[in-house]
């Protein structure tokens, strides 16, 4: 998705979008497996383990982006959404100034990768992954210590 050159609708100069990218990413507990969640073996760059998560589409609301991305890359159906916290350090995403709203969820059934997902699985959370992309464990780290 690149939105960094783009060009005036009214005189067709080209100028640069300098505003942040909205995401989500969610944090899911599957019903029946306490203390794990859910997290996605990323197909694009950057690589790494990831929540699963991705961009707001226009005319979307940031729950159901969260709805949709979580069933894009886990084939999971989440409940109990609720928003956690909203991360906006510009540097964390190698990518470009990207704005996330942090939400937890439940979730019934098998994790199954799809989408911008090649793996998606549960880990216990005191056994994630060690390569993790952009800044999900300190993500992870504060919804472990409520906040």
């Amino acid at each position: 998705m690149d939105l960094s050159k783009e060009k005036c609708p009214e005189c067709g100069h080209a100028w640069r979008r300098r505003n942040p990218l909205l995401t989500v990413d969610l944090i899911i507990e599957m019903e029946g497996e306490e203390g794990s969640i859910v997290l996605i073996e990323r197909k694009n760059a950057p690589p790494g383990w990831a929540l699963p998560g991705g961009f707001v589409d226009y005319g979307e609301t940031v729950e159901e982006a969260a709805r949709r991305e979580a069933k894009e890359e886990t084939d999971l159906d989440v409940t109990d959404l609720a928003q956690l916290h909203t991360y906006s350090d510009p540097s964390r995403d190698s990518r470009g100034h990207m704005v996330s709203v942090v939400f937890s969820a439940r979730a019934k059934g098998t994790p199954k990768g799809g989408d911008d997902a090649r793996v998606a699985k549960t880990f216990p959370v005191e056994s994630l992954p060690g390569d993790m992309a952009f800044d999900h464990r300190e993500i992870i780290e504060d919804y472990l210590k409520g906040g």
